[in-house]
């Protein structure tokens, strides 16, 4: 069986735990490291319980606290070596930590969790997103992404469960109050998917083996729920209460693929 659950996620921190067998990691640290101890004391875990942390990019609502967490529980911390210097740029890396550099697309094992990263268009040094899998079953996690690509439909095509950005509705981000230069990079080609764009993506997808969908990293300015529901629920010709939602408050509970 493999299971997974979100800590939080948003512009404020992301944090997302995968299980399978005896392994278990966590993919990006974006919260305190405070928080991210209790927010797993919330799913009946505990620091020690985890094999490794995976981080997308740098940017801080993803990998702020990733070395200051994994020095305090003597976690290994896998990400590209792009992102790896971004890091030690911005004076986050601990050299007390053991970092495993990756090829962003080859993939590798993490005890009983094979992980598949894949590159994504986002404005970050050298961003990937990933599929974990148990062997059997696959967990694909996009958010970060400005623009789909054929590399990245095939990639999470089909998967048995998908957590997908739905970060803003286009007329709220352009229409709202954010600055000009600000509204361009998050709907420009290197910044985050709005609702329509994940719908399209979605639906060019394999979903024949879709038994979750959940829409994540959601403005909490340029977005409503229902808004990021409904278009994956177009995606998918579901009902909309079918689609879940990660909120930054209390990301989502345990869910399992068996």
């Amino acid at each position: 069986m493999m299971r997974f659950a979100s800590l939080g996620s948003g512009s404020k921190g992301n944090c997302l735990v995968a299980e399978a067998g005896h392994s278990r990691v966590l993919l990006d640290c974006g919260l305190s490291p405070r928080e991210t101890g209790r927010r797993l004391e919330r799913l009946g875990l505990v620091p020690a319980d985890l094999s490794a942390i995976l981080i997308t990019h740098e940017h801080d609502d993803h990998a702020g606290s990733a070395f200051a967490f994994a020095a305090a529980h003597g976690l290994a911390v896998y990400l590209t070596r792009g992102t790896l210097r971004a890091l030690e740029e911005a004076g986050k890396w601990l050299p007390e930590v053991e970092t495993r550099p990756i090829d962003a697309r080859a993939a590798f094992a993490v005890g009983d969790i094979e992980v598949l990263p894949f590159t994504v268009p986002h404005d970050a040094r050298e961003p990937v997103q990933y599929v974990l899998s148990d062997g059997a079953r696959r967990l694909g996690v996009l958010t970060d992404i400005g623009a789909s690509t054929r590399h990245v439909e095939q990639t999470l095509s089909g998967c048995d469960a998908l957590v997908l950005e739905c970060n803003h509705d286009a007329g709220m981000l352009w229409g709202g109050g954010y600055p000009k230069w600000l509204k361009e990079r998050i709907g420009g080609p290197f910044g985050h998917l709005a609702n329509a764009q994940a719908e399209t993506l979605l639906a060019a997808l394999d979903r024949s083996r879709l038994k979750h969908v959940i829409g994540a990293h959601l403005s909490e300015q340029n977005n409503r729920p229902e808004l990021a529901r409904a278009a994956l629920a177009r995606a998918l010709g579901c009902r909309e209460d079918w689609v879940a939602l990660a909120t930054q408050d209390e990301g989502f509970g345990w869910r399992a693929l068996e």
